[in-house]
């Protein structure tokens, strides 16, 4: 973001940009999501015969054996697509209305890249989370390939970043970091990326066919294309969902892009944990 005009920016307009942006975006583009993606806005690898929603799924439970979640516990989740068994709160991730240790566990699923400050977003889930508990993290990130002094990297990122309401997208490295300031133990990270023969990217693949992501391949867009803008001619769908369109498919396309050249990844899954420290101490027991 360009700073305002006779200073730079300071970290609560940066805050109020970032979150405006992620409002304005999601206002624009959640339609689009659940008609091409379903109630879960994420990406995941896959195996041979498995559907991309059958690999959200599995990726969901992945998650949840990392935290170790059972019947009783109390999370937060920064996600989408969760509907049973929970209550909403509507806030700022970076300044939760929360009670410090409050939680038993936290997952955060393609979420906090929206975040305009990494260790702020993750300080704030360090806050809430009780000592001695896991925070499951699963981020959009650029990796070790990602070279700032290469033009089409950066064009690639840039078409992320405007496709998806992002701030300045993190690398792998900054996003460990950025958990080791906010006072996490790292106990794991990998891009999960390396480990599944089909590619999160694939359902954005036009040359792809699957009939559960019709939507998304070159006759699919075709189509789409034709009925969004036939419904906003017609003023049945609202004004500038032809705009909303060509913006997903524009992020759509970054993503294939990034992910095939291998400098982006929607899948760094981070591992970290909240120490006990002595003062969390009572009676041999954790507060």
């Amino acid at each position: 973001m360009d700073p305002p005009r006779g200073g730079a920016s300071t970290s609560s307009e940066l805050e109020e940009h970032s979150s405006g942006r992620a409002n304005k975006y999601y206002d624009l583009v959640t339609g689009f999501y659940e008609y091409g993606w379903g109630d879960s806005f994420h990406l995941a690898g896959g195996y041979p015969g498995e559907t991309s929603r059958e690999a959200i799924k599995r990726h969901q439970h992945f998650l949840a054996l990392q935290l170790g979640l059972k019947k009783g516990m109390k999370e937060l989740i920064f996600s989408a697509g969760l509907s049973e068994q929970c209550c909403f709160l509507k806030g700022d991730f970076m300044d939760m209305p929360i009670s410090d240790n409050t939680f038993d566990a936290a997952y955060a699923i393609q979420a906090t890249c929206h975040a305009p400050d990494a260790q702020g977003v993750y300080s704030e889930v360090y806050r809430v989370l009780k000592p001695g508990q896991y925070f499951a993290l699963d981020e959009w990130c650029l990796t070790d390939r990602f070279d700032p002094n290469n033009a089409k990297h950066l064009a690639t990122k840039a078409e992320v970043e405007l496709g998806d309401g992002l701030p300045d997208i993190r690398t792998t490295r900054q996003c460990v970091q950025a958990m080791k300031d906010a006072g996490f133990e790292v106990v794991f990270a990998k891009d999960l990326a390396q480990d599944f023969p089909c590619p999160w990217y694939r359902a954005m693949d036009p040359t792809y066919f699957s009939w559960a992501h019709f939507q998304c391949t070159r006759p699919g867009r075709i189509v789409t294309r034709a009925i969004v803008n036939t419904l906003e001619f017609l003023r049945i769908a609202p004004a500038g969902s032809m705009g909303a369109y060509n913006v997903l498919m524009s992020a759509s396309d970054g993503l294939l892009k990034g992910g095939r050249e291998g400098i982006f990844t929607a899948t760094f899954f981070v591992l970290g944990r909240k120490p006990i420290k002595e003062a969390d101490m009572v009676n041999g027991g954790v507060l």
